[in-house]
């Protein structure tokens, strides 16, 4: 458990009301719902069935990637700011698998191509 109450709030946050925001945003930009879940199922390994489960769940942000399947290889790729801090010099590892996951999805919203914001 981490000592910082701003983090903490943070990781408390429930799964499902950023799931939701998440969709707004990519939709809003021109992009869908298929493409939003295929960049989720690649960091997380839940299925999209699954991902559905967990933001219709109670499940905090600390508890979706705690029980995430298995985050992919690749993560430590996912490079880049947000929130004017690069992601990869983030050192709680929580938070760093937040704004990894904040990272695709603005990745999404932008209309970059698949493979890019999959870092293949």
């Amino acid at each position: 458990m981490t000592t910082d109450p701003k983090l903490e709030r943070v990781f408390q946050m429930r799964y499902g009301d950023i799931d939701g925001l998440y969709q707004t945003k990519v939709e809003r930009k021109g992009h869908t719902r298929e493409e939003l879940d295929h960049v989720l199922t690649w960091l997380t390994g839940y299925s999209t069935e699954q991902l559905r489960e967990q933001a219709a769940s109670p499940a905090t942000l600390r508890e979706f990637f705690a029980d995430a399947p298995q985050m992919h290889p690749n993560t430590d790729l996912v490079t880049g700011v947000i929130c004017g801090v690069r992601v990869e010099d983030i050192e709680d590892p929580l938070m760093q698998k937040i704004r990894w996951m904040d990272k695709l999805v603005d990745d999404v919203a932008r209309g970059k191509k698949m493979e890019n914001i999959l870092r293949s």
